[in-house]
């Protein structure tokens, strides 16, 4: 008798504490913020996608702000500082920042090659070597990822800023090549090219120079974050980019659809899914892969690259001092092949 009453003390107690389980709150997802490099841009959709279709939720994550930016070096700024847990924006410039006490590091390579490119419209230049640079009028934003790009591009192919004749422009660029105030800009495959094709005439209105083909090995943009994120909260730094290769891989797969949840996600893009899809098609086919990524997935990183990178700003004069590779940059929450 003893023993039933026990045993049925025991099965009251279970069914208790399993009903007191089910009333339990769940764990509150980690809240982050996430600061883009520009406006809104094909290369961004992963952080949309992974939102809409769960990636970030399945993993305690909560995507509370996509902050639109004001350029590269800002966002190293913000996210270094902690104005922003995540960051988005041109590895070079990150490069750059690092060298300047900036605590930002990389933890995935979105473009394995950069997508910037000088680019005029093909009816009036036509852009086939570095030297047809040569005496041309170039709008530039003396700052940022493309004034990085810029001086290290003329720097690779024995040109130097006297070569031409430079104009002072503030992003966005568009007007002053479309009106012929300038007749060269550096821009992104990714991002300016799209845009100004659909407003220069479509599909060849445009003559590019892409810099990777002539002496530019580096890096594009990718995914960031702060050694203080990294130090403290590495559990979060790991499962945020989990979901967000997930959310990559869902993008390069699904092209179309990603520019349907961007253009509909951010206000004002009604009418961008067609712009966006061309921005995400261009680096599907010019930039996402390489060789790595082939063996790793998408997003990866190798040290080699990295080395490359910094070989490359420094010997063409935009770093004063290069950090050491293994600051710049983690491979650490890379899911492994």
């Amino acid at each position: 008798m003893l023993r039933r009453s026990l045993i049925k003390a025991a099965g009251i107690a279970a069914v208790a504490g399993s009903l007191c389980l089910g009333t339990l709150p769940a764990l509150a997802a980690d809240q982050v913020a996430v600061q883009l490099d520009w406006v809104v841009r094909g290369n961004h959709a992963m952080f949309f996608v992974g939102k809409e279709k769960g990636f970030f939720a399945d993993n305690g994550i909560e995507v509370t702000e996509i902050r639109k930016g004001s350029g590269s070096p800002d966002t190293m700024r913000l996210v270094g500082n902690g104005n922003a847990e995540f960051g988005f924006g041109d590895l070079p410039t990150l490069a750059v920042a690092r060298s300047q006490g900036v605590p930002a590091v990389a933890l995935a390579a979105v473009n394995q090659k950069s997508p910037l490119a000088m680019l005029s419209l093909a009816k009036t230049v036509k852009l086939e070597k570095p030297d047809d640079l040569k005496g041309l009028t170039i709008g530039i934003h003396p700052a940022g990822s493309t004034y990085i790009f810029f001086r290290s591009f003329l720097a690779a192919n024995g040109l130097t800023e006297k070569d031409m004749t430079l104009n002072s422009v503030s992003p966005p660029y568009e007007s002053y090549l479309l009106l012929g105030r300038v007749q060269a800009v550096p821009g992104y495959l990714d991002a300016e090219v799209p845009e100004l094709e659909a407003k220069a005439g479509g599909p060849g209105s445009l003559s590019v120079m892409q810099g990777a083909d002539f002496g530019w090995k580096a890096f594009g943009s990718g995914l960031l974050t702060s050694d203080a994120m990294i130090k403290e909260k590495p559990d979060l730094v790991g499962r945020f980019v989990k979901a967000y290769i997930k959310a990559f891989d869902y993008v390069a797969a699904h092209p179309e659809e990603a520019a349907e949840i961007t253009a509909k996600a951010v206000p004002g893009y009604a009418d961008k899914k067609d712009v966006l899809l061309a921005q995400i098609q261009a680096d599907i086919h010019s930039t996402f892969t390489s060789p790595e990524t082939e063996a790793h997935g998408l997003g990866w990183m190798s040290k080699a690259q990295w080395e490359e990178t910094l070989k490359t700003l420094s010997e063409q004069g935009v770093l004063k001092t290069t950090p050491a590779v293994d600051s710049v940059y983690t491979d650490t929450f890379l899911p492994k092949s």
